[in-house]
């Protein structure tokens, strides 16, 4: 698979002119409108050129300027308040809205960093199943998934033991490690039923990185970052009368909602976490079912 690698240089030379025009934009239109007051009374007031510029009617657009110039920060601040503001946090149940608006590009790339993949796929299934019949727009598609490191004694998800204590459990670790493996295996199936076509080239990849699922993260076509953080401490007791576990709830995550359009602060936000995935894909290996033997995906769930 390719690497994320850097922005092209062309978004560089974007950035750089959208911020001279946020720059010199105000002071431009403040000259132009003094500019035309100026000529509108010169004109009105110096007979030559006055005719020269076909005489009377220029007081009233010298005026009219004048007032335009007075009143362009407040017209623009009052515009500016007037737009709809961008929604700032979503649930993880509405993931299926982002992943459909992003499956409209032609190059889709979607990145994930976060527990199991699990609410994400289940939307991913359905889209790529859909692009086998009518890729529409669509040419490429990359996907990336970042889960913790199952195979690794971790505090969370675990056990939870006496006072509350997490203490390490390796056949739950392995439960979650084997649901992750299905949901793999069927973005790969897809992938290559994908590739057999040819209309469409696709690239789906489950990574595993250290610690524990503490951030949830995903980005949209280098877009749109959606952000959020696992309840670490949540419970669950997969078996009546069985033992408690660690196990952070996904679908229950709230995500904030930061988008390249809405502001500097916002598209250095998206750069930044463009650059984290980037990064910690670089440096995480494959997953122990990828470096097993080959084993044969299992077929992708019917989209209901």
């Amino acid at each position: 698979m390719s690497a994320g690698g850097s922005r092209p240089s062309a978004d560089g030379v974007g950035e750089h002119l959208r911020r001279i025009q946020s720059r010199y934009e105000p002071a431009f239109i403040r000259l132009l409108l003094l500019a035309i007051f100026a000529t509108g009374l010169i004109a009105q007031f110096v007979k030559p050129v006055g005719d020269a510029v076909e005489d009377k009617a220029f007081l009233g657009g010298a005026l009219l300027s004048l007032v335009g110039y007075v009143l362009y920060d407040t017209i623009k601040d009052l515009a500016t308040t007037l737009r709809r503001p961008p929604r700032v946090q979503v649930e993880s149940r509405e993931l299926g809205t982002f992943v459909a608006e992003a499956f409209r590009a032609r190059e889709v790339e979607i990145r994930f960093l976060g527990y199991t993949g699990e609410t994400l796929c289940g939307e991913l299934f359905h889209h790529l199943e859909r692009l086998l019949e009518d890729p529409g727009p669509t040419r490429h598609v990359s996907v990336r998934v970042l889960i913790p490191d199952f195979g690794q004694p971790m505090t969370v998800p675990s056990r939870v033991g006496e006072d509350g204590a997490p203490v390490d459990d390796a056949d739950f670790r392995k439960r979650l490690e084997l649901k992750c493996r299905e949901y793999d295996e069927n973005l790969v199936a897809l992938e290559e039923r994908l590739n057999a076509l040819g209309r469409v080239t696709a690239e789906c990849e489950y990574r595993v990185y250290p610690g524990i699922p503490r951030d949830k993260v995903c980005i949209f076509n280098r877009e749109l970052v959606l952000h959020g953080l696992y309840n670490v401490a949540a419970r669950s007791m997969p078996r009546s009368g069985g033992p408690e576990f660690y196990d952070p709830k996904g679908y229950r995550t709230d995500l904030s909602v930061s988008s390249r359009g809405a502001g500097d602060d916002a598209r250095a936000l998206v750069a930044t976490w463009s650059k984290h995935l980037d990064d910690l894909w670089s440096l995480s290996p494959k997953p122990g079912w990828r470096r097993g033997p080959t084993l044969t995906p299992s077929p992708a769930p019917t989209p209901t």
